[in-house]
């Protein structure tokens, strides 16, 4: 199971690391998720992985 925000659809980013010497090494940035139960439409209690900004502004409905 791919790691990734059920809200935002947030996964990794990547890209390059740059050193002083301007060296360029692959890098990944992970999202900051949180495993988090939530309240689907259904009224279904699940537990899901939501990013840390979904859930500051409100865009989760927990349980």
């Amino acid at each position: 199971m791919p790691r990734e925000c059920s809200v935002t659809g947030k996964k990794f980013m990547s890209g390059n690391q740059r050193s002083h010497s301007m060296h360029a090494t692959r890098k990944l940035w992970k999202a900051n998720l949180q495993k988090v139960r939530v309240v689907d439409e259904d009224g279904q209690v699940k537990k899901v992985y939501v990013s840390a900004r979904a859930l500051r502004s409100g865009k989760v409905n927990r349980a």
